[in-house]
């Protein structure tokens, strides 16, 4: 991981010198791939009113194909300038998809390297996230990552103060942060009409039945698949087609994607986060474990979480034996279901993505009125992205807001690791009497990747 203290020393030296080092020296370039910005490097950007924002794109698998890439194509702004895949079909495929318009990278410290790259797009697996964002923030970039943000505490500690410090841009791929009926929920527990909110409960639930994602051989990595570079700073284990397949499949390994509750709460715990502005929590307790499921996999199927804070509690749950949702149910057909219920003294209001629902407590809401429309809608969360890329302003959903929900997440995770509960200080933003639970909190990087404690 880079290090500031050697950033005078990279000044100096010229692109040319730095690829080599941060590339061609191998095992010494992982430990400390340092970046300077753009600027630095003699760039100006690509951010004038006529010009295009130049991309590159960090992980061509199923996210990008089916989202990212797609949306990116909608501005004409924007030029996907640069791709990387440590799998050459993936790499060959982005390749192609930019109609040979984007030069392929297996390394993402040589694109990030490029002084003509403005932005860069994260969308690899979450063991990587904290890590490219980052070396992308060192390098100058701005920069767009999947959700989960990171799988630890330190590390969202480090990603915002690291985005902080290099001035960068910044979105978190909770694309439903961006739809009108999230807004519309905002508002409408803002206005105060529910009363007293003491409690929030948030869900999410479906069921792969006892046989998960099933039990397959493992086997060699397919040819093209640099898998000791796939591992990177995660720990090392044989390959699994289910890990590289998709974002659904790796959420069935803890190491490489912290489990479901990473997978699928930033969504959800979002909309709490968001209405009520909540900062840290102050306490959190977990249960669960794998009850039923018995796969290849090793992440929980069944999770439960209560998170305390001043004057109010929020909880988590997550099934992947069950679906049956509450007032969500509709029909019986096993399906995913979610949803948040904001329980006031005056009603109650419960939603998912696309719709949300007033329960009045008796007549206490009687004579109130829905509050107008105040938020305006978003043009999508790439296109916010690149706006603020040009007008240096942070979009809604930018590190330093998901900060909240991605500690939140991390502590869950860490309270059920631990078994115990883990209390956490909001205004010193440390874990307290809890050595063990401090120490757990920051990962262990494989050798040679380095974990950046600067940042802390």
């Amino acid at each position: 991981m880079a290090d500031p203290n050697h950033r005078s020393e990279m000044s100096q030296l010229s692109r040319r010198g730095f690829l080599q080092q941060t590339v061609a020296a191998g095992a010494t370039a992982a430990a400390a791939p340092y970046f300077v910005p753009s600027a630095a490097l003699g760039g100006t950007g690509r951010t004038g009113a006529n010009d295009k924002i130049s991309v590159g794109v960090i992980g061509c698998g199923s996210l990008a194909k089916g989202w990212h890439f797609p949306e990116l194509d909608k501005l004409e702004d924007v030029k996907v300038s640069a791709v990387c895949d440590v799998w050459k079909e993936r790499l060959d495929w982005a390749v192609e998809r930019c109609q040979g318009q984007a030069t392929a990278y297996r390394d993402y410290r040589e694109l990030l390297a490029r002084d003509d790259i403005d932005a860069v797009l994260i969308a690899t697996p979450p063991f990587w996230h904290a890590l490219m964002s980052v070396h992308a923030a060192e390098a100058g970039k701005d920069f767009y990552v999947e959700k989960p943000m990171t799988m630890y505490v330190d590390e969202s500690m480090a990603v915002v103060e690291a985005a902080r410090r290099h001035k960068r841009i910044t979105q978190v791929g909770t694309q439903i942060h961006a739809d009108d009926n999230y807004r519309r929920v905002v508002e409408y527990v803002r206005s105060g009409n529910l009363g007293k909110i003491p409690v929030v409960r948030t869900f999410m639930v479906m069921n792969q039945g006892p046989e998960g994602v099933g039990n397959e051989p493992g086997g060699d990595p397919p040819p093209g698949l640099d898998w000791e570079m796939w591992i990177g700073p995660a720990p090392m284990r044989p390959f699994h087609r289910l890990l590289i397949e998709s974002a659904y499949s790796n959420c069935s390994f803890m190491a490489y994607s912290g489990g479901w509750t990473p997978g699928m709460a930033p969504h959800i715990v979002d909309l709490p986060v968001w209405a009520l502005e909540l900062g840290f929590p102050k306490r959190t307790l977990s249960s669960g474990g794998r009850y039923v499921i018995r796969d290849v996999g090793d992440s929980p199927d069944t999770h439960e979480v209560l998170w305390e804070y001043d004057d109010f509690t929020m909880t988590w749950w997550m099934s992947l034996v069950n679906s049956y949702g509450f007032d969500f149910q509709g029909d019986n057909t096993i399906r995913r279901r979610l949803g948040v219920y904001f329980q006031g003294v005056n009603g109650t209001l419960w939603a998912n993505y696309g719709m949300h629902q007033i329960v009045p407590e008796g007549d206490r809401m009687e004579g109130l009125e829905p509050p107008p429309p105040s938020i305006p809608s978003s043009p999508g969360q790439h296109r916010e992205w690149i706006d603020g890329i040009r007008t240096r302003t942070q979009p809604l959903c930018n590190v330093a807001y998901h900060h909240a929900i991605d500690v939140a997440i991390g502590l869950a995770n860490l309270s059920l690791e631990l078994g115990r509960e883990v209390r956490f200080d909001p205004a010193t933003r440390k874990i307290v009497g809890d050595p063990e639970a401090a120490r757990r909190a920051r990962p262990e990087y494989r050798d040679p990747w380095k974990f950046p404690a600067q940042y802390l």
